[in-house]
């Protein structure tokens, strides 16, 4: 938690699920190193250093570059617009019942009532 609170400087409460992942991948490593076959302390730090470093640099690389973070976290798709079903956006995220499952959670009986449904990052 130390680690990613250092690189990313954010509170716990604003922790993106990859970082939530990035801390039991790390509490996995520190296992491996310190009990695994070749038990070392400075084992177990570096790997923890290393996914660290990748993890800054990543950042640095999303927050520098438009590009790189369209690729690494994605750009919402329109799975419905204005002139209804998006088909191919809907059949290459698979999401056609997902759609109309949540619509009829929030009361929406219709593509009628659906103006626009977006599937973000």
């Amino acid at each position: 938690m130390l680690i990613v609170r250092a690189v990313g400087r954010r509170p716990g409460t604003q922790l993106t699920p990859f970082e939530s992942v990035l801390i039991f991948y790390l509490g996995g490593l520190t296992l491996t190193g310190m009990v695994g076959n070749e038990a070392s302390l400075v084992n177990a730090v570096s790997q923890i250093l290393t996914v660290a470093l990748c993890h800054y640099g990543l950042s640095r690389l999303r927050y520098r570059s438009d590009r790189a973070m369209r690729i690494v976290d994605g750009v919402p798709l329109i799975l419905i617009g204005e002139h209804g079903w998006r088909t191919g956006t809907l059949s290459r995220t698979m999401m056609d019942d997902d759609v109309m499952n949540v619509a009829r959670e929030q009361g929406i009986r219709g593509l009628g009532g659906i103006r626009i449904a977006v599937l973000e990052t």
